[in-house]
């Protein structure tokens, strides 16, 4: 019998997405955790400095997913999944809450600045920007979707197929804007960031019943979802992306509230969860190697940093935190969204400690330490070595033992 996580308003998140700028403040704070890091750090920066020059610039981010990436779009939509309050983004540049599910920036954000564009990626649906800002990096993610409309129904949230009408509605203004050329260049040149799936499974299958009716075994229910995913890759490839970074599954189990809930195993991952996260992880690079072999002109990467999201949660201190069974944001067990209460007297005084924001979502640095590896794959595994010795290059980094 398979455990049932409490249902969490539908923003888990793939926490495995998350990306980071390889810049010369993160080498600093990371490189003091040991020499040996420190040398295959640089190492790594200077294959990404030869992949930038070879490749060439990046003229936008675009991004689709869940509560991994979602920068505030669930600010202007109807529903409870939202994080536009205090303590969300106490440490973004300005100290106030934008929707992004953090104490600070998202993977996005450090990966625009990493390509020289923007320090952060605005949400779609904001107001306060148009078809400038947007030209050079958008996001059309929400928290709390995934690739299954069941799954956006549970917090009524946007689908997946809603994100990508936004992307054709922005491709309509920027073609007005810069007119079909440059637009046709951007939308070919950009680089598409894809995190989602988690909540599909702790959100949607495991929580309520008709999805486990129509698929008696989440065997088949993953093969659905490997189905809808082919279906999304193919239509924005016939929208024109071509350089595409998707994201698999974290270690779920892992997360402060399975474990939380997790009280006959001592309150440690909950193995089955996790599991399921590398059967789909499996399947999902199956379906990038074949789309990649059918699809001229398209390099998706399988960005999966299940190891090193696992690593940091399993040997916190290796990486330079304290705490990983709980969040920051009050007890770390329970919280997140509006039970992220402000005036919480057990939140945290140093996010920089913890590996967990609240319940369910990294804290800011911890997104930049596991971001590396999504980021770098496609920055020097296509660019430079292949996607296989690329991967295998940087999984190899992050498995390296130091004091």
């Amino acid at each position: 019998m398979t455990p049932s996580p409490i249902n969490s308003i539908g923003i888990y998140h793939n926490l495995s997405s998350h990306r980071s700028a390889p810049n010369t403040s993160l080498g600093a704070s990371i490189g003091r955790m040991g020499k040996g890091y420190a040398v295959w750090l640089l190492f790594i920066q200077m294959l990404v400095l030869f992949s930038t020059s070879k490749s060439g610039k990046v003229p936008a981010i675009i991004v689709f997913g869940d509560s991994s990436v979602d920068s505030g779009n669930n600010n202007f939509i109807p529903t409870i999944a939202r994080s536009n309050f205090e303590p969300y983004g106490r440490d973004f540049f300005d100290g106030n809450p934008t929707g992004r599910f953090s104490n600070g920036r998202i993977p996005p954000d450090f990966i625009s600045e990493a390509f020289g564009l923007k320090q952060a990626v605005p949400a779609y649906l904001d107001p306060a920007f148009n078809i400038s800002d947007f030209a050079t990096g958008v996001c059309f993610a929400s928290a709390g979707t995934g690739f299954d409309n069941a799954t956006s129904n549970v917090a009524d949230v946007i689908p997946l197929w809603k994100e990508v009408e936004y992307y054709k509605e922005y491709q309509k203004k920027l073609r007005a804007h810069v007119g079909d050329e440059k637009a046709n260049e951007i939308f070919r040149e950009a680089l598409y960031l894809v995190s989602i799936g988690t909540n599909d499974f702790l959100e949607n299958y495991y929580t309520l019943p008709e999805r486990r009716c129509q698929f008696t075994t989440v065997e088949l229910y993953e093969d659905f979802l490997i189905g809808l995913a082919e279906n999304f890759f193919k239509e924005i490839y016939g929208l024109g992306a071509r350089k595409i970074s998707l994201t698999g599954l974290p270690p779920m189990g892992c997360l402060p509230l399975e474990r939380a809930i997790n009280i006959l195993e001592y309150h440690d991952c909950v193995e089955y969860y996790n599991n399921v996260a590398l059967e789909f992880n499996g399947k999902l690079g199956w379906l990038v190697a074949k789309l990649n072999r059918d699809l001229p002109g398209l390099q998706l990467v399988d960005a999966n940093a299940y190891d090193i999201v696992l690593q940091i949660v399993t040997q916190p201190s290796r990486f330079g935190f304290e705490v990983a069974g709980r969040g920051c944001c009050g007890t770390g067990r329970f919280e997140m969204g509006f039970l992220c209460d402000p005036k919480s007297p057990f939140t945290c005084k140093d996010a920089n400690k913890y590996v967990f924001w609240d319940a369910f979502h990294p804290s800011a640095k911890t997104s930049q330490i596991s971001g590396m590896v999504p980021d770098l794959d496609w920055r020097v595994g296509w660019v430079v070595l292949g996607p296989s010795l690329g991967h295998t290059l940087l999984q190899v980094v992050f498995s390296v033992r130091f004091a």
